[in-house]
């Protein structure tokens, strides 16, 4: 094991050490009897600085490693994991993961993903950008969007601070089919959070960038701006009456309404009864013109991926087309259980493209006419079995099309089966800060508890 890790310092790229550990390791497995195995190795790193009202708060450097381990026997599974990379540590990994295996019941569902699924093209996609930040120049950064939106109104008396973070990871998946996939991304986010008036007329909001490369995040003081615009935007909000208004979720909020589509189309939640989506394939769950079409291998995306975390290969596919939901979210534990396939869902869903059918928020609200834009939500309201949904909110009343007032210690309630087929429109005003990328949502009526 020393030569490899020499062989590493000196010659290797980490990702060709990681790979070739990983074939060290389902090598212990087959000397131990293992029907199957699989293996997960990855080493992150990173920087993460906080500051506040001027002043450096934190400054934290991370360096983590990690080998998970995971062997069958006659469809009985065992799992061990460690942060210790010497042979001795691995052998001992093996070793439990296949003692705890011999105490499990057999699972005729468990075992590795079929190998004929196993991916074996390898696009570029574009996720490496490494770029070296010194802890004095991220600093730096945090200060900038703290100050320029600290400076931007008079009315900003405070600051939750601002923070810079970046990272590096570095992660290979193999299993005993001859699998094995290496994936290498970096990140980077600035984020800056700001309080407006004094006492019981306290305002916050905040804005932030993410970019898998440095060069594409905003600026430090036009981050420290958004956050101080939207801040002083909240100042003296109202309450308004109880009653049924149609509901603009702006472009950061909506993604939740999608969030909350997937989970209860994700197989752990089917196989358990646990979905108020329970056989909905081929059912029409949205209107006509609402897509979402699955976009693995965008370059540069957020959850870009060639395979998933099973090494089965990702594609291009729609999970809901013209309004009709096409199939589940799938790895092949969830699939076996269900009687189905995979569909390469194992970790989740890559990158999800939302239909747009409509123009900017501007033109959505002007649209509306009258009701409620929603720029934030608090709470966990959401009954995943029933699809019940009710959430606290804050936002803006419109009137006549235009913004009016800022509001806030309201609740809006509905049922996410009914307000999925109430989308009136989508906009083209698409967050791209996520792997969920959809504009402003408009829903034509929901229940929305104000004032009595």
């Amino acid at each position: 094991m020393n030569t490899l890790i020499d062989k590493y310092s000196s010659q290797g790229s980490q990702a060709d050490y990681l790979s070739e550990l990983a074939g060290q390791v389902l090598g212990l497995c087959r000397q131990q009897g293992a029907d199957q195995a699989e293996v997960s190795l990855s080493e992150d790193s990173g920087l993460s600085v906080n500051v506040r009202m001027g002043e450096v708060e934190t400054v934290e450097r991370t360096q983590d490693r990690g080998v998970a381990v995971t062997v069958y026997f006659d469809q009985r599974k065992g799992t061990a994991s460690t942060a210790d990379i010497q042979l001795g540590s691995l052998k001992s990994t093996v070793e439990q993961a296949c003692a705890i295996a011999q105490f499990t019941e057999k699972d005729t569902a468990s075992g590795l993903a079929d190998a004929d699924r196993m991916a074996t093209v390898f696009h570029d996609l574009d996720l490496w950008h490494p770029y070296a930040i010194s802890a004095d120049q991220a600093v730096e950064m945090a200060l900038q969007a703290e100050s320029s939106g600290r400076e931007f109104d008079r009315r900003i008396s405070n600051s939750d601070g601002a923070s810079m973070s970046h990272g590096d990871s570095v992660a290979v998946y193999a299993n005993s089919h001859g699998f094995s996939g290496a994936e290498r991304s970096t990140h980077f986010s600035l984020s800056c959070s700001l309080i407006a008036g004094a006492n019981d007329s306290m305002q916050r909001d905040y804005w932030y960038s993410s970019a898998l490369r440095y060069s594409d995040l905003e600026a430090a003081a036009s981050i420290g701006k958004q956050a101080a615009e939207r801040t002083i935007r909240r100042m003296n909000p109202r309450s308004i009456d109880t009653g049924n208004y149609p509901v603009l979720f702006s472009a950061e909020t909506a993604r939740s309404l999608i969030g909350h589509f997937l989970g209860a189309v994700s197989g752990g939640a089917l196989y358990r009864r646990a979905s108020f989506l329970l056989d909905s394939v081929d059912t029409k769950l949205f209107p006509d013109w609402f897509s979402l079409l699955e976009r693995p291998h965008i370059p540069r995306g957020f959850r870009s991926a060639n395979f998933d975390a099973e090494g089965v290969a990702t594609c291009e596919q729609h999970l809901v087309q013209n309004g009709v939901l096409k199939h589940y979210l799938l790895g092949s534990y969830s699939a076996r259980k269900l009687g189905l396939q995979s569909t390469g869902n194992a970790g989740g869903v890559h990158n999800l493209d939302a239909t747009a059918n409509a123009g900017d928020l501007n033109e959505m609200i002007r649209n509306m006419g009258r009701g409620l834009l929603v720029t934030e939500l608090m709470g966990q309201g959401v009954n995943a079995i029933t699809g019940d949904y009710s959430r606290g909110a804050a936002g803006f009343w419109v009137e006549g099309g235009q913004i009016q007032y800022p509001v806030d210690e309201i609740t809006i309630a509905g049922n996410l089966k009914t307000m999925f087929q109430a989308i009136e429109a989508a906009g083209s005003d698409v967050d791209l800060r996520s792997h969920i990328r959809t504009g402003s949502i408009l829903i034509g009526n929901m229940t929305v508890a104000g004032e009595a």
